[in-house]
């Protein structure tokens, strides 16, 4: 039997997140080496196993996997959550890359000058309630259906219900004018797999503070 996956990155959630997040769905336990200081991320590049000198890298199927979007497609892949056939998979692809837009812009708002957070954070709740989630709303009303895509729980619903619990963090309400979100979140929070993802002591990791911004601007020195 091969081993559990390895994670390696911060301690924090920055592009890894979304992958402890499907393999967590996938019901797949994971392993994960913290890097901690900017010698641990020097070591993995000078023993040449970033191919790109780039985290996150997990260590899979015997591969050491980099660059976020080729692992999340590789698991989703490997554990049937990635469509029946091509168009399905189409729309997987489509959805999860608007989920990664809106969750990038969160995922950089602590990192940005105090100046020009506010200004940010409003950016990112229009944004979400204009452009992202009612596209999310209208696919869930226009087929009548459970998930987003053929019926079946996928990787563009694991990456939604993701994006949706990281914008109410930033505003409690924000489902308030999506009756259909709010019962997909409700569905997709009470699959067993991703509602033991939600307990507490659970591998998810919390909101970026200003602790944990002072350690990734070391370790990557930014």
């Amino acid at each position: 039997m091969a081993g559990k996956p390895k994670l390696h990155y911060t301690k924090g959630r920055g592009k890894m997140e979304s992958i402890r997040w499907l393999l967590a769905a996938a019901g797949v336990e994971f392993e994960e080496e913290f890097i901690e200081t900017k010698e641990d991320l020097e070591k993995l590049r000078n023993d040449g196993i970033l191919l790109f000198q780039q985290v996150p890298m997990v260590e899979i199927d015997g591969m050491k996997m980099v660059q976020t979007r080729a692992i999340l497609s590789y698991i989703a892949a490997k554990y049937n959550l990635y469509g029946k056939d091509l168009k399905e998979r189409a729309w997987i692809d489509m959805y999860v890359e608007g989920t990664t837009d809106l969750m990038g812009m969160i995922m950089y708002l602590p990192f940005q000058p105090a100046d020009t957070k506010e200004k940010n954070l409003a950016l990112i709740i229009e944004r979400a309630t204009t452009r992202y989630f009612p596209v999310y709303e209208k696919a869930l009303k226009d087929h009548g259906q459970d998930y987003l895509v053929g019926n079946k729980l996928s990787w563009a619903d694991v990456h939604l219900l993701e994006a949706i619990l990281m914008v109410e963090e930033c505003k409690p309400d924000v489902l308030s004018a999506f009756p259909l979100l709010q019962a997909f979140k409700g569905r997709i929070s009470n699959i067993p797999t991703i509602k033991k993802f939600l307990q507490p002591g659970s591998q998810r990791k919390p909101p970026t503070d200003e602790k944990f911004v002072a350690v990734v601007r070391k370790i990557f020195n930014i």
